[in-house]
């Protein structure tokens, strides 16, 4: 049995002895510590040089890996020295350590997928952990470094790599800012603002990078609110640190120290076994001897969850804007002045609210979907209102939903969907998702696919049409614009739904085209063509208006029957407030809002609450999904995306919540008078009314 001796500057309170096999081997290790002496800790590395097979010195803080300030400490120093005039072979783990940091972060993006992707990274030493500082910019540029502060008592964190490699060479500009020693440690002010500056940075950070060396000294005064829903790096992550970070409620811990033995142990001793394994000096130990070991060993980082529960937050950001004057008037300074001044006032506010920045409206928190993903977001402002952006040329709205871009980034979030009319001004998200520095998309396939949804549930509460679990619904539905991007998805999605789709469209030869390609998909449904708006809509159960038509009447909503269901995905809207009030025994549809998994909390959106609008959705079940990328832009929708993200939806808990028309969302007894009226009309000699 090959013996291994770890000799550490630690507390010899924490001691062990157990023996172990390692590749194919076995070994007996023992850990002896010397409670910072270091006279002590020389001893005994001469008493067990002939006496053990490989020695690992622990409890030293390994030296920098940049810059001529990362200079080692002199105890290390000394150990180096005395390490070469000895033959037993002795290592400190750093070569091990080195691949450990960066191959730790690559395998857990590429397991958990785009697990880093723009998070907000906080280094309390940038110096000690270049290495992981290095290849975490490659996921993100959200990182900031607290050497300045911890290191040399500057009010000022680094915010990126560059920033890092310039404060090591002692060329950064904030190096001028050193106060004296006596300055620094007599001026409580400066102190106390520094403890300030790193709760907030602590706080603002999705993940913490913890030094091993020194660990408490650096978490000592955190408390929840500091490390509360954090992920934490660190290496060799003991029980008393695991339990330590566990009363202060983080949720996930990463070490890069793999956990191949029955306990954890640090990298000295990990690179004492495979020295002793191989038989070699550290000096003898190529990467191909590394990459092997790690391969064959499976030498994978360990991830902890503290709690027990896996839990991984991802990050979103939605933009939402005033939809008229009478939105800004929920302000209570702009009502209560609305009131006393004359109309210009407010058309004055409404014009100067268009040139303001954007800011967050609500932090959105509480998303939880049942496969155990977390969301957070934030709801990012602008003040135009459709009239404003209407009244400017594109450029005007992009160039302020790129600000909104800019300050999504910052916030940490992966990606940004835009809301109303951010999503159809110009060519609907294309230019902005070509310039934006983090993924768009509109919300449209969803928007699509809740507004369908939503008919096929109006059907059921209506109960009009026969409907029976499991089977299609036994009812005729047409589609107004059938081969347009949006209506080509809604007369696809209508035929799993309905015994019978008509599609309404210009082109002939479209028509037909999508007659062949939907029977090759769906074979048992009944389709008819036909150019004419007219010819069958009397008839008609269910009518979707997805057309292009930009205000021009597209059907006359008094021929249809008693109790039809319409469903207008159309942007503009086919139908206008007027159209809808004509016919009180019709159920006009313009959206299907949508329930959020969990128990979601944000500012007031204008919907009750955990709903929230489809195009949010959208976006929230992207980030849920982890699939950071361009979704839906432009105005062609398309029918794989519809059905791909319909799908998500329900994977991660979404429900329709509820039915929304040109005046709001309906109730169940607004659903009931509609029904009402509707039998009422369909009686013989009768004519459409209204409640008496």
């Amino acid at each position: 049995m090959k013996q291994i001796i770890s000799i550490s500057l630690g507390p010899s309170s924490g001691d062990y002895e157990f023996d172990t096999e390692f590749l194919g081997q076995d070994f007996n290790i023992k850990r002896f510590g010397t409670d910072g002496d270091i006279d002590k800790a020389v001893e005994m590395l001469l008493r067990w040089e002939k006496r053990a097979d490989a020695i690992g010195l622990g409890g030293m803080k390994f030296p920098d890996a940049i810059g001529f300030r990362g200079s080692t400490a002199k105890h290390t120093e000394k150990f180096d020295m005395l390490s070469s005039r000895i033959q037993t072979p002795v290592t400190m783990g750093s070569t091990l350590r080195n691949v450990a940091h960066e191959w730790s972060l690559r395998h857990i993006e590429f397991e958990f997928g785009n697990y880093f992707n723009n998070a907000r990274v906080l280094f309390l030493s940038g110096m000690s952990n270049y290495r992981i500082a290095k290849v975490m910019s490659e996921f993100t540029d959200n990182l900031s470094f607290a050497d300045p502060v911890l290191e040399n008592g500057i009010s000022k964190l680094l915010t990126s790599l560059k920033d890092l490699e310039m404060y090591a060479g002692g060329v950064h500009e904030v190096l001028k800012w050193v106060p004296s020693k006596r300055f620094s440690t007599s001026v409580t002010p400066i102190a106390k603002w520094n403890e300030f500056i790193m709760r907030k940075a602590m706080q603002k950070a999705n993940i913490i990078v913890v030094p091993h060396h020194g660990f408490y000294d650096y978490l000592e005064e955190t408390t929840l609110e500091e490390l509360g829903g954090k992920t934490i790096i660190t290496s060799s992550a003991y029980d008393d640190r695991v339990q330590f970070l566990k009363d202060r409620g983080v949720d996930v811990i990463i070490d890069p120290t793999p956990k191949v033995l029955e306990r954890v142990v640090a990298f000295n001793i990990l690179g004492a076994l495979i020295l002793a394994a191989l038989g070699k000096r550290q000096d003898e130990v190529t990467d191909d001897d590394l990459l092997e070991i790690i391969s064959d060993q499976r030498m994978d980082p360990r991830v902890v969850y503290p709690s027990g529960d896996p839990k991984r937050v991802n990050r979103f950001a939605f933009v939402i804007h005033p939809l008229s004057q009478e939105f800004l008037k929920k302000d209570r300074t702009l009502e209560f002045l609305s009131k006393l001044t004359p109309p210009p006032f407010m058309d004055a506010v409404e014009m100067a609210m268009a040139y303001s920045p954007p800011f967050v409206y609500s932090n959105v928190t509480g998303i939880k979907s049942p496969t155990g993903v977390e969301a957070e977001g934030w709801l990012i402002t602008l003040g135009g209102t459709p009239k404003q952006m209407l009244s400017h040329k594109p450029e005007f709205t992009y160039e302020r939903l790129l600000q909104a871009a800019k300050m999504a980034k910052r916030l940490g979030a992966q990606i940004m969907g835009l809301g109303a009319f951010t999503k159809v001004v110009g060519d609907a998200g294309v230019t902005v998702a070509r310039r934006a520095e983090i993924p768009i998309t509109t919300g449209n396939s969803y928007s699509a696919s809740g507004a369908l949804w939503a008919a096929a549930d109006a059907v059921r509460r209506m109960g009009l049409t026969k409907v029976e679990s499991g089977k299609k619904i036994k009812g005729k539905t047409m589609v107004f614009g059938a081969t347009g991007a949006i209506g080509s998805v809604c007369c696809r999605l209508l035929a799993k739904a309905f015994e019978e789709v008509y599609m309404v469209g210009r082109n002939t030869a479209k028509l037909l085209a999508l007659r062949e390609s939907i029977l090759g998909e769906t074979p048992d449904v009944k389709l008819y063509v036909s150019t004419r708006t007219d010819k069958y809509l009397p008839d008609m159960d269910v009518v979707v208006t997805a057309t292009s038509g930009a205000g021009k009447a597209i059907l006359d909503i008094m021929k249809v029957k008693p109790g039809c269901v319409i469903t207008d995905v159309a942007r503009p809207l086919d139908l206008s407030p007027e159209d809808v009030a004509k016919r009180p025994d019709v159920l006009v549809i313009e959206s299907g809002e949508i329930e959020l998994p969990g128990n979601p909390e944000m500012k007031n959106i204008g919907l009750p609450p955990k709903v929230a609008y489809a195009c949010l959705a959208e976006t929230i079940v992207l980030a849920l999904e982890g699939r950071f990328e361009i979704f839906t832009i432009g105005r062609d929708i398309e029918w794989e995306k519809v059905r791909e993200i319909y799908k998500l939806g329900l994977k991660h808990g979404m429900k329709l919540a509820a039915i929304s028309g040109v005046n709001g969302i309906f109730s169940d007894e607004d659903i009931l008078r509609v029904k009402r009226l509707a039998v009422k009309a369909r009686k013989p000699g009768k004519g459409i009314g209204i409640d008496d």
